[in-house]
């Protein structure tokens, strides 16, 4: 959580102040085709729990923030692009979060674990820059891309 106090925010040019008391949390609703298969993946792969759901979604805690899974009964649409990022085709779009590199490299042993596919496998990007971080790429099983990655210094986050 942030601790309390004033926060620069916006663009440059538009930047404002905010008293900022906590990290807010985001909500992400996204296509499945089988909640089945979500569940077996969300809480069982990726240990998320389940919140509440009903017979077309499921709300799941992602490290404190909400992701649905709803079902969408239509064929996996492609990725709307990708784009090379230290020699590797990131798919977009994708979502994920950061993590210590304790837990970014367990979460990666229990993917491999379950069987999944990386899309990129772990490695360690932009080593000895700003911004030097543990990244991997995978997908749900309804093909939504993932991002798990975990910076050496969570300060240098938004380095340039």
């Amino acid at each position: 959580m942030l601790s309390k106090g004033r926060v620069r925010t916006g663009a440059p040019g538009y930047e404002k102040e905010q008293m900022m008391t906590a990290r807010p949390g985001f909500h992400l609703a996204i296509p499945v085709d089988d909640l089945l298969r979500a569940r077996a993946f969300y809480g069982g792969v990726l240990g998320l729990a389940e919140g509440r759901s009903a017979d077309a979604w499921v709300d799941w805690n992602f490290y404190g923030h909400q992701v649905v899974t709803h079902v969408v009964p239509a064929a996996r649409q492609a990725d709307a692009g990708r784009n090379p990022v230290d020699g590797h085709d990131v798919p977009v779009p994708h979502f994920g979060l950061i993590l210590s590199i304790d837990d970014f490299h367990a979460l990666a042993d229990r993917i491999r674990a379950a069987g999944a596919e990386f899309v990129i496998e772990p490695y360690l990007r932009f080593a000895g820059e700003p911004g030097e971080q543990w990244t991997m790429f995978f997908r749900d099983p309804a093909g939504n891309a993932m991002e798990f990655k975990a910076f050496r210094d969570e300060s240098q986050i938004f380095a340039n």
